[in-house]
């Protein structure tokens, strides 16, 4: 079986790739920087060699149309994420018109099966107290969350139309072995790092990378029964939960003072605005305010195609290892975590 992959050198590309490597599939990548191939895949077990690679970009149409010619399946996870507001020209061209061009193009090419990596935040803010796979695209007021509440619109809109797309619905995930460190990683990094004083209240979903790309693997391999959306797993967690995994993971005091959300997103607006100006990253980031105070979680008994949530701590502790393994924080803020 063919999988053409976009966003294969990502984390939950990458995680995924492996996956499928693993099931037994032959995986081609669409990449634009062919020695990231390695970089992102050698940790996981994957060699190179045992990947087709495509020199290319999702936002080219006739190489994207002949990079999913031929393919059994296709895996749509190349994404911009990030609450960066430097990112945000990168987030609404890559997120939206990326997915219009892989999507048209396997449907155009016959592609049995095309799965679109989506997200739980292209729900929010929502009108229930939990989601599911028929709740409405959001409305949201924050960038990466309303470009992907975009392209959930054109998947959605392939799927009326008849044409074979799954979408899945991962939630803020972690895990090791994350090749650019991106805002989930590099969050609890700076928790370890004593940068995260001020907490909103509220909450979102978490889950492990590791489980999603078994989900993309287990939904590109198997059969569906019918189902066409299906969600990463994970849990909803307060942020008190959080960081008390945090503490638990790593065995440090951590302290913190938590603050109703609502009234911080103007802050976080304004270190959006000097985020544009500073050169270093600002932890303090207006999207990851606003989720605290339009997440979501996603109801009991969702469809995750039989695959289970491993538990939070190990997830924390295995990538507090991976954060120490990598060199992004000391022994000594890993805490228990440390590897020895």
């Amino acid at each position: 079986m063919l999988v053409s992959v976009t966003g294969g050198t990502g984390f939950v590309g990458s995680h995924s790739v492996a996956a499928l490597v693993r099931a037994g599939c032959h995986v081609r990548l669409l990449v634009r920087d062919k020695d990231a191939v390695g970089r992102a895949l050698g940790p996981l077990g994957v060699e190179p060699d045992e990947v087709e690679v495509r020199v290319g970009d999702v936002l080219d149409p006739a190489g994207v149309a002949s990079f999913v010619s031929g393919a059994d399946a296709v895996l749509h996870a190349a994404s911009v994420y990030s609450f960066d507001a430097r990112k945000a020209d990168a987030m609404r061209r890559v997120n939206l018109q990326g997915t219009e061009n892989v999507l048209g193009a396997a449907r155009r090419a016959d592609v049995e099966r095309t799965v679109y990596v989506s997200t739980v935040a292209a729900m929010w803010p929502a009108n229930g107290r939990t989601i599911d796979v028929n709740s409405p695209v959001g409305r949201p007021r924050e960038t990466y969350m309303a470009t992907k509440a975009a392209a959930e619109e054109v998947a959605r809109r392939h799927q009326t139309e008849g044409a074979p797309v799954v979408i899945t619905y991962p939630p803020a995930l972690l895990g090791p072995f994350d090749p650019h460190t991106g805002d989930q990683a590099a969050r609890l990094r700076d928790t370890l790092r004593g940068l995260m004083p001020i907490w909103p209240l509220g909450g979102f979903p978490v889950g492990d990378v590791r489980d999603t790309a078994a989900l993309h693997a287990s939904v590109l391999t198997r059969p569906l029964e019918g189902e066409n959306r299906f969600f990463g797993p994970g849990r909803y967690l307060t942020t008190r939960q959080y960081l008390d995994a945090v503490r638990q993971a790593t065995g440090r005091r951590l302290p913190a003072m938590f603050m109703p959300a609502r009234p911080m997103l103007p802050m976080g607006r304004m270190a959006d605005i000097l985020q544009r100006f500073w050169p270093w990253h600002i932890p303090a980031e207006y999207g990851a305010v606003y989720t605290t105070v339009h997440a979501t979680a996603v109801a009991a008994g969702a469809p995750t195609h039989g695959i289970e949530a491993r538990p939070v701590d190990r997830t924390m502790a295995d990538t507090v290892r991976w954060l120490q393994a990598s060199g992004q924080i000391s022994r000594r803020r890993a805490g228990t975590a440390a590897l020895v």
